[in-house]
């Protein structure tokens, strides 16, 4: 088992299969538009512009379970990230991801990488593209921080 064989759900409520990124590596991020790291939207996308040719996806996953940090709509938080940030990377439906109520592919991320669980917004999980985690990064590690790691796996 690994990362591509999770479903997710869109901003629209549809079921995506994970496998749709196979072959590519994935940076799968909790976010929320109102945090003290917010402004690590503008790093992401930086990596994205930088990478996405080249086979790079981020996997952007907003949770509310901080401090109440993401608390518009998931049509809110889009229009937050579109217009302050100019993001452009898959943005998914608001999600837990800690708890009895985290999706199955945060359970599994977090069991994966020693079962800590999910400290604050924007925690970072590089992913290969065969679907195997690569890295755990803290919501502190910048993605410029991480930036060599990434250009490592593609």
């Amino acid at each position: 088992m690994n990362v591509l064989d999770f479903n997710v759900l869109s901003q629209k409520g549809e079921d995506v299969s994970l496998r749709d990124y196979e072959g590519k590596v994935l940076l799968i991020v909790n976010t929320a538009t109102h945090c003290g790291f917010t402004p690590q939207y503008e790093g992401l996308e930086a990596l994205y512009k930088k990478f996405n040719d080249k086979g790079f996806e981020i996997l952007d996953f907003p949770c509310n379970q901080f401090a109440f940090q993401a608390r518009e709509s998931d049509e809110g938080i889009n229009k937050v990230c579109s217009l302050r940030f100019g993001t452009t990377f898959p943005r998914f439906k608001k999600i837990k991801v800690n708890g009895k109520d985290a999706i199955p592919l945060y359970k599994y991320l977090v069991e994966q990488t020693g079962g800590k669980k999910i400290g604050w917004n924007f925690t970072k999980f590089l992913i290969d593209r065969e679907g195997n985690i690569i890295e755990r990064f803290g919501s502190k590690v910048t993605p410029e921080e991480i930036e060599s790691k990434i250009e490592a796996a593609l």
